[in-house]
């Protein structure tokens, strides 16, 4: 992180404020930059936007992936991604293997509950069929990829099939096909979830009373609590094990064993659950891996998820 943020008061969690040029930072090199793409403007809602990342580099329209960023969907915004990861790694990694980068913002649960993020999430999909062409992709070779509350969101773009949960947002039409699907420590089953709350070390929750005047409420509860569907049903449509299906995308899941925000176990129901149903899911266990990889070297995830990428798109 840079001198000029504040610390955070646990992984993932965004800096009181950023310094001039953090949010470029991010940008990578060689790369046609698209910044402030419009993809769905409902009233009564800020517009939502996605930053396009084309390289500069590849011969005819580029691959590309969807990159959703995390904060307990109440939180995080597309430029930014964990105080504790390289400004730019992430992205320049995609664009070195000749991979486009669309990073999208979505409503967070305050603004909206679920299924709002995924109604989002599928119009920019739709809007990068529709006019990703022009913009040197091909739409028909696309990924989806996120950490945390983004992994999540991943993981149920590349799953749910349900109309009603696509949404008619923004750009209209048929279904996305998604080629592949990258979920970093997300959440897959919330019946089995522990409270957040629970597992954060004492000084992360101290800090959260301090800056919030009381206990928070558990951002599962924020999120589902108020959905349009009864709670247990909220927590099944919201839950990636309850969408798998035998011709669901290849699936790579990266998780940490040491995750105190999302346990590990979570990336293994789903990666038996995908198998199960017989699609190909593979599993990284990251030894000693906290949340946003916490207390490991993150540039190898960065370079696993790539390499599956390009393989798969």
């Amino acid at each position: 992180m840079s001198d000029n943020t504040t610390e955070p008061s646990g992984p993932g969690e965004p800096p009181a404020f950023l310094a001039p040029g953090e949010r470029e930072a991010q940008q990578p090199k060689n790369a046609t930059i698209y910044t402030g793409q419009i993809y769905s403007a409902l009233n009564g809602y800020r517009s939502l936007e996605l930053d396009l990342f084309v390289p500069e580099h590849v011969d005819g329209p580029a691959p590309v992936v969807v990159w959703i960023h995390g904060g307990a969907w109440l939180f995080g915004r597309r430029q930014l991604l964990p105080a504790y990861w390289a400004p730019g790694s992430l992205f320049q990694a995609a664009i070195d293997a000749g991979i486009a980068v669309a990073t999208i913002d979505y409503r967070h649960s305050r603004e909206a509950v679920f299924p709002a993020q995924l109604h989002d999430g599928f119009a920019a999909l739709r809007w990068l069929r529709e006019f990703g062409p022009r913009l040197g992709i091909d739409p028909n070779r696309l990924g989806v990829w996120g950490e945390s509350a983004g992994g999540h969101l991943a993981s149920l773009l590349a799953l749910v099939t349900d109309p009603a949960l696509h949404g008619t947002d923004g750009v209209t039409g048929e279904a996305v096909t998604i080629r592949a699907a990258v979920s970093y420590y997300g959440v897959a089953d919330v019946d089995t979830m522990p409270g957040f709350l629970e597992n954060m070390p004492q000084e992360w929750v101290d800090e959260l009373i301090r800056a919030s005047g009381g206990l928070p409420p558990e951002p599962l509860d924020v999120l589902l609590g108020d959905s349009p569907y009864p709670r247990a049903e909220a927590n099944r449509l919201a839950s990636p094990v309850h969408h798998v299906r035998a011709d669901a995308p290849p699936f790579l899941l990266i998780h940490g064993d040491a995750d105190t925000a999302v346990p590990f176990e979570q990336s293994v129901a789903l990666q038996a659950a995908l198998a199960a149903a017989g699609a190909d899911a593979e599993l990284v266990r990251v030894e000693g891996a906290d949340h946003v990889f916490l207390g490991t070297d993150p540039q190898p995830q960065f370079a696993r998820a790539v390499e599956f990428l390009k393989a798969q798109l």
